[in-house]
């Protein structure tokens, strides 16, 4: 993997990653390419406030009311910059760019937030990636996930993608964030007291067993590879829900082997093309209807995360071709979630989709 570092005009770092063999296009050309938009610094000060009922972290970032929001394609500022049009990619081309966000939600003292552009093609998605470009994908994440993580106060690392209007998405260019937080979240706070009164109770790693309790009962398996098995939880809280893990347990993505990473990009590939084949619009030519979905890392955080293992959730809001799963009353108000399609008929739904 080559990294190549630039400015924006508004001083925010720009990261391009390209492949080792990638001989197409000039480092040099890359590096130099000026951001030529006359850009004033966003007064973006996040406050972060202690919810003192739950304990939680809640982050107050009201500077993030002027962002961009749902664009027409023509001014896409996530594709490259051609044809005169400016965006937030000086270059002309790019293969994967990832750069700090014009309007984050945690900033300065509290973390940091950028963005992961997948591809140039703006009418792309990840599924539409090569094993190859998702394998840069990959590699960039991983970088990402070791510079943010050394980073003073940063507690917790966590790269994402939400794809879909339904998901709440502005910009239809296909990409995702990654965020480092200064506290431990919530959802990973509760996984790790799940960890801890699990060892306590058994003498095992819960992660460990979630997995081998998955392969071995078949029924939820997605798809399985020799380094990684997908697989609906049984506890499963969205309609369609996969967990992706490596059969050897990691903090993090920078602790996976070369098998492991050479493996992953056709289990990820072959998990998104099952996705949006779950539900087929009958006559529609170009195919399957884009399935709506949020893909999340979780890794294990800076401290106390001896006992959390990386592994992916992938997930849709989509219960049926014209139903969608909403978050209303006892999930918003209570946290307590109502799944509408059993674990087992998801993960059959699933391995059926590519038949």
């Amino acid at each position: 993997m080559k990294k190549t570092l630039a400015k924006l005009a508004d001083g925010r770092e720009l990261i391009y990653f390209d492949h080792d063999h990638d001989d197409d296009r000039d480092d040099s050309a890359v590096r130099d390419a000026p951001d030529l938009r006359p850009l004033d610094r966003v007064d973006s000060r996040p406050e972060l406030r202690r919810d003192e009922a739950t304990g939680d972290w809640i982050t107050i970032a009201a500077h993030r009311q002027g962002r961009t929001y749902h664009p027409p394609a023509g001014e896409c500022p996530l594709c490259p910059s051609r044809d005169g049009r400016l965006g937030e990619i000086p270059a002309a081309d790019y293969a994967v760019a990832v750069f700090e966000n014009r309007f984050p939600s945690l900033a300065g003292e509290a973390g940091r937030c950028e963005v992961v552009c997948f591809t140039p093609e703006h009418e792309a998605c990840f599924a539409d990636l090569t094993p190859s470009a998702a394998r840069l994908v990959l590699d960039a994440w991983t970088d990402r996930t070791a510079e943010l993580s050394a980073l003073p106060g940063v507690e917790q690392v966590y790269c994402f993608e939400n794809r879909g209007a339904e998901i709440g998405v502005t910009l239809a260019h296909p990409h995702g964030q990654i965020y480092a937080f200064p506290f431990v979240t919530p959802r990973t706070a509760k996984m790790t007291a799940a960890a801890a009164a699990h060892r306590a109770a058994t003498g095992r790693n819960l992660f460990e067993d979630l997995l081998a309790g998955a392969r071995a009962a078949t029924e939820r398996v997605v798809t399985a590879g020799e380094h990684w098995t997908a697989f609906v939880p049984y506890a499963a809280r969205w309609p369609y829900e996969v967990h992706l893990y490596p059969h050897r347990r990691v903090r993090d993505l920078t602790r996976l082997t070369e098998a492991e990473r050479a493996e992953f990009p056709g289990i990820y590939l072959d998990l998104l093309r099952r996705f949006d084949r779950l539900f087929p619009v009958p006559g529609r030519p170009q195919g399957p209807a884009p399935t709506p979905y949020v893909s999340a890392w979780h890794q294990a955080p800076r401290t106390h995360g001896e006992e959390l293992a990386l592994h992916l959730e992938l997930f849709t809001v989509r219960r049926s071709p014209d139903k969608l799963k909403f978050l209303a009353g006892t999930e918003s108000g209570t946290e307590a979630f109502i799944n509408d399609v059993a674990p087992e008929a998801a993960a059959r739904r699933l391995r059926e989709a590519l038949s």
